[in-house]
């Protein structure tokens, strides 16, 4: 029974894990992410980790003992050189596991590891646009309000005034084609000439 055993064996024998999780982490520092199984995964986070919190002082100690888990010189060289710059403000965690589904032939879980320091789609590089807000006081209120009151009062009026110039338009036509009517009158008197009828008029006198 494997009461307390948390260690993965992964079917293979201590010799043969050992060098295949060596081989993962030397890919994975290469090229910041590579595709497995979520248990290799798991694995290799626990394999990798202390080895990169090693990589931020750089001794010839810490190279050595690096070495002794990675076997790989251009692996070692990277880790130290590069990731470690980028990792050094980081306290842990340096890796993330993102699931992908599973795999066609056997139905295993597949995933993605990578180091979270070189996704720069996840680390949101573009900054968000910080909206700005505007707080006003209550004078300020007040004032907006009363500005309102003034718009509204105005164009009230102006509607007002409109209504009554399109009602006095017709009375004034009216007037002045009475006074035209007087003044045609008062002409015909003066000079004595009769006032000139319609021939329904004359027809009907005949």
């Amino acid at each position: 029974m494997r009461h307390g055993k948390k260690v993965n064996h992964l079917g293979r024998t201590s010799s043969h894990r050992k060098a295949m999780l060596s081989n993962m982490a030397s890919s994975l520092i290469l090229h910041k992410r590579i595709s497995t199984t979520v248990a290799k995964a798991k694995s290799l986070r626990i394999f990798i980790e202390p080895l990169v919190t090693r990589s931020k002082e750089d001794s010839t100690h810490n190279r050595r003992m690096v070495f002794s888990y990675l076997q790989d010189k251009k692996a070692v060289s990277e880790l130290f050189r590069e990731i470690s710059k980028k990792i050094m403000e980081r306290p842990g965690g340096y890796t993330r596991i993102l699931k992908t589904g599973t795999r066609i032939g056997d139905n295993a879980s597949m995933c993605i590891i990578e180091f979270v320091d070189y996704n720069e789609a996840m680390l949101g590089l573009k900054e968000e646009k910080k909206t700005t807000r505007r707080r006003r006081s209550v004078i300020g209120r007040k004032k907006v309000a009363k500005e309102v009151e003034e718009k509204v009062e105005v164009e009230e009026e102006v509607e007002e005034e409109a209504e009554v110039a399109v009602e006095e338009k017709p009375k004034k036509k009216r007037r002045s084609s009475k006074k035209a009517s007087g003044a045609e009158k008062e002409e015909k008197e003066t000079t004595g000439e009769e006032p000139e009828t319609s021939k329904e008029d004359s027809e009907k006198k005949e």
